[in-house]
This record gives C-alpha cells, sequence and structure tokens, in this order.
C-alpha cells in the first residue's frame, strides 16, 4: 500500500491503493480509496487579522429567505450553508473565519 499525504487550505488528503474483484470479471481490477479530513490550522492566515471574526455580507435583489449564511471554514454540516461550525474552529486554532451573509435588499 502507498501513502502520499498533501497538506494545503487546512486538509489532509491521503490517497491508498488496492486490488480487488468487480462482480462479473474474471481480472482483478485496482480501485481507489480518498480520504479526506480538515487539519486544526488557520484557514484564513492574513485577511483582517485585526477583527475578532471577518464576516462579509451581501445586499441581493432576488433571494427566498431574508439572510442565507454561507459556510467558508469548510467544517459545516450542512455545506455549502453555515452551521456555526466556525466558532469551533476558530476557538481550536485562533482564526477569525466567519460566514459570507447573503441579505435581501429590501424593497
Amino acid at each position: 500500500m502507498s501513502m502520499a499525504s498533501v497538506s494545503s487550505a487546512g486538509f489532509c488528503y491521503s490517497k491508498s491503493r488496492t486490488g480487488g474483484v468487480r462482480p462479473n470479471i474474471a481480472a482483478a481490477t485496482p480501485r481507489s480509496l480518498v480520504v479526506v479530513r480538515a487539519e486544526a490550522q488557520a484557514i484564513n492566515p492574513e485577511i483582517r487579522k485585526t477583527e475578532e471574526k471577518v464576516v462579509d455580507s451581501v445586499m441581493v435583489a432576488e433571494l427566498s429567505k431574508p439572510l442565507t449564511a454561507y459556510c467558508r471554514c469548510w467544517r459545516s454540516g450542512t455545506f455549502p450553508l453555515c452551521d456555526g461550525s466556525h466558532v469551533k474552529h476558530n476557538k481550536a486554532t485562533g482564526d477569525n473565519v466567519g460566514p459570507l451573509l447573503l441579505k435581501k435588499q429590501k424593497e
């Protein structure tokens, strides 16, 4: 088994290769398994580090809800929507990442 690890943007990528046989196929066919897991490191190394939490708001004319928060920490269980996972991430890493807020423009 070969193992390669690449750490980039807070993720660890590992790839292992194993052999296997698919049903109805006589010859062995190699299969790949890819594992991606989040590392506990800062996502935002330099943008607006003087702020407690980096949150940007964008006003949108046509939006079904008055406010929609999109994840920028990549930890949300409801990705691409924010579920507040950045709070735990920020405490663990000292980071200051927050969501992107889409707000409906008032008519």
